[in-house]
């Protein structure tokens, strides 16, 4: 198999339980790491997400109990909260058309795209429930972007679903009309060695059809 920097932060990757607490990853650095989740792709190019870095010690312990009291929530450096877009996706909202319009199309072209859009998604966009599945499954390409980009350089990551999320919304005060919780992530720095990495065989998971 193909060597080289990417497949070594694959290998270094892995599901950190606990971090280190008396590490913080630079600024510099998680900027970095956030920017690959910014420059992610994501549907229709509809960037339904927005990132709340959590730093502030006091609401990661409020956090805490509201997620399982997992302590990665706690050690981690940086606790990155990923929130799905509600609102801005529906076309009523005008944002589509904006994300359409920051190509040099004719305005036609662009009334098209929405049109397309609206049609296409009209039923996904119908109720917040079924927005969130949408916008929410798009999340996790940036989450995983993040989680690689913090591997190669040699930071630890830990995504976390398991929370309780209208509880979080609310300490957070996230008004969920417009977004809502979709996971969170924990950045910092491996206080254990990594295991063993686990994984099904190759010619198990992937088969070619030629």
């Amino acid at each position: 198999m193909l060597k080289n920097d990417f497949t070594k932060a694959m290998q270094f990757r892995h599901a950190c339980k606990l971090f280190d607490e008396t590490k913080q990853i630079p600024d510099e650095t998680m900027r970095y790491i956030l920017e690959a989740g910014r420059t992610s792709p994501s549907s229709f190019g509809m960037e339904p997400w927005k990132f709340l870095v959590i730093r502030n010690e006091e609401m990661k312990t409020k956090l805490r109990p509201l997620c399982w009291n997992q302590p990665q929530i706690t050690t981690c450096s940086d606790l990155v909260v990923i929130l799905a877009a509600i609102e801005s996706v529906r076309p009523q909202s005008g944002i589509p058309e904006k994300r359409f319009a920051r190509r040099p199309l004719p305005q036609e072209q662009i009334d098209a795209y929405v049109d397309l859009y609206g049609n296409f998604l009209a039923d996904t966009l119908s109720t917040d429930e079924k927005t969130f599945c949408w916008t929410a499954r798009q999340t996790y390409i940036a989450l995983a972007n993040m989680m690689t980009a913090a591997a190669y350089e040699q930071i630890d990551s830990c995504p976390i679903e398991g929370f309780e999320k209208e509880n979080v919304e609310k300490l957070l005060g996230i008004d969920s009309s417009k977004y809502q919780v979709a996971v969170m992530a924990a950045f910092g720095y491996r206080v254990n060695e990594q295991s063993e990495q686990l994984r099904l065989p190759f010619e198990e998971i992937v088969e070619f059809i030629d």
